[in-house]
């Protein structure tokens, strides 16, 4: 596909919005269902690509990916008529004799670009609160991950309409030429760099953006906290989907009067939940590619390695890893590491350490481990970031009664549930003015008394 059949994708969509076709409810909700129906028609091909691409386990597809899917096309198919409904508002005195009310509005022809990551998870999601608040979707998924674009590109074209929702495939090429499309809105989950280029080009039309980024994403672990249980969270989390998870801890700052015993129940828990050879375990996944391998392996030729460390080239998988000891400066912490390695910094003073974590671009997720609440409350109070856990890691994404989403470089906008409903509408605010009365005080010639009725009214 080139840039003029791109051209002719997107009018197209735009005819067929501009006909009404997505507007009216029940139209939503049978799309939600058709598209819940050729998933599960499906559902073998998606683990097997899910498996070809990152050596997901149909477990963890289903856990992290397809169930997840399944959650929130429930939570819609429940409440999008609900969240469809005009909500009426209050009016004040001034305009008196009517009734205001907020409409929620699709937005248009909006484009859904995700990642290799959660290559399902994170196409379909917004795509279905993209549906729910009645929009159609051009979506572009990531050529790092081929058998899964390509089972979604069958899924998506049985279910859709491409004049409703379509599927491009392809890399940079399609990218810059979608890029240069005229979009109602944009939704983009990926890296900061491609991030800067999807905002620059969506100012060119001043087209309204989602940025779901990522960044270094902090534990912290004080000496109240429950160890054992910290560990065994933390190796969830951390070394789920072989680290590449946007929201996994990025990297510990634990009390040093702790930092011993933690490592040895970390140790505990990667071989428990891993085994003895975790590079033989065929339900723990691999690195996305070689060039990602490559990446990794340099940094664990910088780091101390505390555990772990071997890794195997030919499947690109490299074991759980403990980096210890670290420090602000090591090469592990410059960036984000999207992979199975875990640095630990000891501290002394969390003080310091959240005046650290502060200092550095403001994290999409953070982790507390401890028992103290005033702790607790003040690292959230203190410390900017995008959403996170007290006492576990990642599940506050799978919740559909909260948005999930970044601030500042690890993203704008936020989605999942009702806000991912409004983040795809645009909310009219409308008064309905009656005609029976008409107060003249706001018409000119102003009189002495109309402006005491004017401050009357407005006070």
């Amino acid at each position: 596909m080139n840039a003029a059949s791109m051209q002719n994708l997107v009018s197209n969509q735009k005819d067929y919005f501009s006909k009404g076709a997505t507007l009216p409810v029940s139209n939503r909700i049978a799309a939600l269902k058709q598209l819940e129906r050729t998933l599960k028609a499906h559902e073998q091909d998606i683990y097997d690509a899910l498996f070809a691409d990152l050596g997901k386990s149909e477990t963890e597809s289903y856990m992290c990916e397809l169930g997840l899917v399944y959650s929130e096309l429930s939570y819609m198919l429940r409440y999008t008529k609900k969240f469809s409904k005009n909500r009426r508002v209050s009016t004040p005195l001034a305009q008196a004799v009517s009734h205001s009310f907020v409409k929620p509005s699709p937005r248009g022809v909006t484009l859904i670009m995700s990642p290799w990551n959660y290559p399902l998870l994170l196409t379909l999601d917004p795509l279905i609160d993209a549906l729910a608040a009645g929009n159609t979707a051009v979506i572009k998924p990531s050529a790092y991950a081929p058998a899964t674009s390509h089972v979604l590109e069958t899924v998506i074209n049985e279910a859709f309409d491409p004049a409703h929702v379509c599927v491009i495939s392809g890399g940079r090429e399609e990218n810059q030429w979608l890029l240069e499309q005229e979009f109602d809105y944009i939704f983009f989950t990926g890296s900061q760099a491609v991030g800067k280029e999807v905002l620059r080009h969506a100012a060119e039309h001043l087209t309204p953006v989602a940025l779901e980024l990522g960044g270094k994403s902090p534990c912290i672990v004080d000496r109240t906290a429950n160890i054992a249980l910290a560990a065994r969270r933390i190796v969830f989390g951390k070394y789920l989907n072989c680290g590449q998870t946007c929201v996994a801890p990025d990297y510990i700052c634990c009390d040093a009067s702790i930092a011993d015993a933690l490592i040895d129940a970390l140790k505990k828990e990667i071989q428990r939940q891993f085994g003895e050879k975790p590079l033989e375990n065929t339900a723990y996944g691999h690195i996305i590619n070689q060039k990602h391998f490559a990446r990794l392996s340099h940094l664990l030729e910088q780091d101390p390695i505390a555990f772990g460390g071997n890794r195997d080239s030919q499947q690109l998988k490299i074991e759980p890893t403990l980096l210890y000891p670290c420090n602000w400066d090591s090469a592990s912490m410059q960036d984000e590491i999207f992979g199975p390695l875990l640095p630990i910094i000891p501290y002394q003073s969390l003080e310091q350490t959240l005046q650290q974590i502060n200092a550095r671009p403001h994290p999409l997720a953070l982790y507390i481990f401890s028992q103290d609440r005033a702790t607790v409350d003040h690292i959230i109070e203190q410390c900017p970031f995008g959403g996170g856990c007290i006492n576990d890691t990642i599940i506050h994404l799978a919740t559909t009664q909260m948005g999930f989403g970044g601030v500042g470089a690890s993203g704008m906008g936020a989605y999942h549930g009702k806000v991912g409903f409004d983040a795809f509408s645009h909310h009219k605010s409308i008064v309905d003015k009656k005609t029976f009365l008409d107060l003249p005080m706001r018409y000119q010639p102003y009189t002495s008394l109309a402006q005491k009725l004017i401050r009357l009214f407005l006070h």
